[in-house]
């Protein structure tokens, strides 16, 4: 099987972190900024970054509408914090003009977890990957208030103020999305398990 190809959408956020993540996770990583170089690639990763900028800058590049039919048509994408935003079909707290890419039946709360001097580090148990908890960063986290029928959760953190669970990762057939930031911590295997997802779509096509 050939290495897949994966972009980083490169509009805003922690866009060098996701290349150096997915190069050490086995993948040819490139940037994605226009139309041409999605179109050069087998799946993406949508960083974070502040979520209504990088809606803007989308459409303002030309790339929305293109990103959007791609992920109709069945391409992986992986989106972390912001992009888990990018990746939802319905958003609270968010401006009444913002736009997503959607595709994952999920309501993400924008900033759910407080401002930037509230952010902070946990464990994180995530489902497919081995015991030891993944090393979460959240950074004005969103969480995922519902999720439908098809949606796979994959993480949760308990609820500070009561005994709820917050959701911080889930799965949707070939799109994933987190609430932090694999990519800040040297540890790479949600990334790695993105390239398996990707691999797996591309050994099926």
């Amino acid at each position: 099987m050939s290495t897949p190809v994966i972009g980083v959408l490169a509009l805003q956020g922690d866009v060098r972190e996701h290349l150096v993540a997915l190069a050490e996770a086995d993948a040819l990583a490139r940037p994605v900024r226009r139309a041409e170089e999605l179109a050069e690639v087998d799946a993406l990763v949508i960083p974070g970054g502040e979520s209504t900028t990088m809606s803007k800058l989308a459409l303002l590049f030309g790339v929305m509408d293109p990103l959007r039919a791609r992920v109709a048509a069945g391409m992986p994408v992986y989106g972390t914090c912001a992009g888990m935003i990018m990746l939802a079909d319905k958003i609270l707290d968010g401006r009444e003009d913002q736009e997503t890419v959607g595709g994952i039946d999920m309501t993400v709360r924008r900033n759910a977890f407080g401002r930037q001097n509230e952010s902070f580090e946990s464990g994180v148990a995530f489902q497919g990957l081995d015991a030891d908890p993944v090393h979460g960063v959240f950074i004005r986290a969103p969480w995922v208030e519902a999720v439908g029928a098809g949606v796979e959760v994959l993480a949760e953190l308990p609820a500070a103020d009561g005994p709820e669970s917050r959701i911080v990762a889930v799965r949707q057939g070939n799109l994933l999305a987190t609430s932090f930031h694999p990519e800040l911590t040297g540890d790479h295997r949600v990334h790695a398990y993105f390239v398996r997802m990707v691999e797996e779509h591309l050994a099926a096509a």
